[in-house]
């Protein structure tokens, strides 16, 4: 059976979007190849010509989705979106609540910690990349002092969503994220950090 040109990457790119929100709302570990497949619309044998393992899936699906966010993130700056909007929308209800539509930062970092170099290299790659947007958008200090801040923008946010994610009551769930705003607000203007 032939198929129209572009239709491999489609399928590639459909199989990438199912891994992404999968990973991030069960966990890497916990998906295996069957389900992200099933759920693609796919036999387990059309994995392979697309992926050579499923570490390579993952670095693939960090790789995309970072790339979606900072995409997102840039776009929305260029319409008037502040990085106080960006802390905002980050430790949102809607963010905590929808792990597959979230940030891979949050949802999937213990996990990377525990892959293969090739694959934490990719991550630190995104990440620093969101650093970049961050650094870019804080007003005062020298490149050393905003890429400082960035830095710690970022680990209170993706903290914050993390422990407001693990919290068994909503109201000290909604309490972590408006802390997490609060102290993430604060460092934007700190002239400490």
């Amino acid at each position: 059976m032939r198929y129209e040109k572009g239709h491999k990457e489609e399928t590639r790119q459909h199989i990438l979007d199912i891994a992404s929100k999968q990973f991030r709302k069960g966990g890497i570990e916990a998906v295996g190849l069957a389900a992200v497949m099933k759920d693609a619309g796919l036999t387990n044998g059309a994995f392979y010509a697309h992926f050579k393992s499923k570490e390579d899936l993952v670095r693939e699906v960090l790789a995309s989705t970072f790339d979606k966010q900072i995409q997102t993130f840039t776009e929305a700056l260029k319409n008037g979106f502040t990085i106080e909007d960006a802390i905002r929308e980050y430790l949102s209800p809607k963010q905590r609540d929808q792990c597959e539509k979230s940030c891979p930062a949050a949802s999937l970092m213990a996990e990377i910690a525990r892959h293969t170099k090739a694959t934490r290299n990719i991550f630190n790659d995104k990440v620093q990349k969101m650093l970049d947007l961050f650094s870019n958008q804080i007003k005062e200090g020298d490149p050393a002092k905003k890429r400082r801040k960035a830095i710690a923008i970022y680990a209170q946010l993706v903290g914050s969503i993390q422990l407001a994610r693990v919290a068994t009551d909503k109201e000290e769930s909604d309490r972590i994220l408006e802390s997490g705003i609060e102290a993430a607000l604060d460092m934007v203007t700190s002239t400490t950090c």
